[in-house]
């Protein structure tokens, strides 16, 4: 519901976030757009500097091979200047993408990438199979537990995570669909764009659980996304010899690809709002967005613990908020935006429901879900601050 929300908010204003809510809400709903500017800023000056550590990983893969100590390694390029230059490298090359346009730039990229990347991710999965030892994998990803599945903790990552991936509550979705014909059907992209990415997702787990269990790195995990990437993944690659260096590399130079796609559509955000804000050509925006959210963003290169709390901030409080805004402007504010939202279809049952959600569910849930983040967050807080 809310992904089809933005589309039908950026279709119809055909402009950035904080410019598209003022088009059909008045001056009052412009701040909903900043909301969204905001959190792809945030988002944007930590996931840079992961970006860069993939970037590192897929370049040593492919010259020197894997590091003898992981762990130790990763310690090395999680911080300091290492990781604020990997940090600049990367950001440098999506600035030079964004800067060409959505045609000549963030198009042609992502017709490119995300082909390449959703082939290597399935070739990688393929080998797992064949590991001894992959059924535990298969076992372990595809048990399905209600009980576990319910649980609070569970929920509310899941939420945030659906959010993140599927780049809402951001003003990504609202300003790609600003470029979007006026005959496309909202309702039909809506379940394009959140099918692919669940399928994504879905291989990237029958690629990664496998792989894990039959090289008997499961211990090593320990509910940590991080840890998983950048220390227990590459342990395992070092363990299969010349055949892990291959498949690790691939698998890095596929991670490279996701991050620098999902930091086009961040920075396109910060850039179209520019753009309509001050009047700017698209490179000149392009350079001094990505300029400033790099040297914003050199906190988190020194220190993963403020990144840390900055991805807590932005996926608990500015994605499920963002949502939640859309959800209610959509469902209380905008006139007729059934009639909106299918200008190139035919109004449809599928639209009905598809306001009701909007109004009496999707509000309680994002409410629900951003009232029990806000102790995680709190939490990471205090301990910065207590740190210092």
């Amino acid at each position: 519901p809310v992904m089809l929300a933005e589309l039908t908010i950026g279709r119809g204003a055909r402009r950035g976030p904080v410019a598209a809510l003022g088009h059909f809400g008045g001056p009052a709903w412009r701040s909903l757009g900043l909301v969204f500017v905001g959190a792809g800023f945030l988002i944007l000056t930590y996931y840079g500097v992961i970006g860069g550590w993939t970037l590192r990983y897929a370049f040593e893969a492919a010259i020197f091979g894997f590091a003898a100590d992981p762990g130790g390694h990763f310690g090395e390029v999680a911080s300091g200047w290492g990781s604020l230059g990997t940090q600049v490298l990367f950001m440098i090359l999506t600035i030079l993408i964004v800067s060409g346009g959505i045609g000549a730039g963030s198009e042609r990229a992502a017709r490119i990438a995300m082909p390449g990347l959703f082939l290597i991710m399935l070739g990688i999965a393929l080998y797992a199979a064949f590991l001894p030892g992959s059924g535990a994998g298969y076992a372990y990803y595809l048990n399905f537990d209600l009980e576990k599945a319910l649980a609070l903790d569970v929920v509310v990552a899941a939420a945030g995570q659906a959010f993140f991936s599927l780049s809402l509550g951001m003003g990504a979705i609202l300003t790609f669909a600003s470029y979007l014909p006026r005959e496309s059907n909202l309702a039909r992209e809506t379940a394009v764009i959140s099918f692919s990415d669940f399928g994504v997702a879905f291989v990237a787990g029958l690629m990664v659980f496998p792989l894990i269990f039959a090289l008997g790195m499961q211990g090593e995990i320990s509910g940590s996304t991080i840890g998983a990437l950048f220390v227990a993944l590459p342990k395992a690659f070092l363990s299969m010899g010349g055949v892990g260096r291959v498949v690790g590399g691939a698998f890095f130079i596929a991670l490279v690809v996701g991050a620098l796609t999902s930091a086009i559509s961040l920075l396109e955000v910060l850039v179209s709002a520019s753009m309509d804000a001050f009047g700017w050509a698209r490179r000149r925006a392009a350079i001094s967005c990505g300029l400033l959210v790099t040297v914003a963003g050199s906190w988190s290169a020194f220190d993963i613990e403020i990144l840390d709390l900055a991805d807590s901030i932005a996926i608990n409080l500015f994605l499920v908020g963002g949502g939640l805004g859309i959800a209610l402007f959509v469902g209380y504010a905008m006139r007729e935006p059934i009639a909106e939202a299918s200008s190139g279809a035919e109004p449809g049952f599928v639209h009905g429901i598809w306001l009701f959600l909007l109004r009496f569910v999707v509000p309680v849930a994002l409410v629900f879900v951003l009232w029990n983040g806000l102790p995680e967050t709190w939490a990471k807080l205090v301990a910065l601050l207590g740190r210092g």
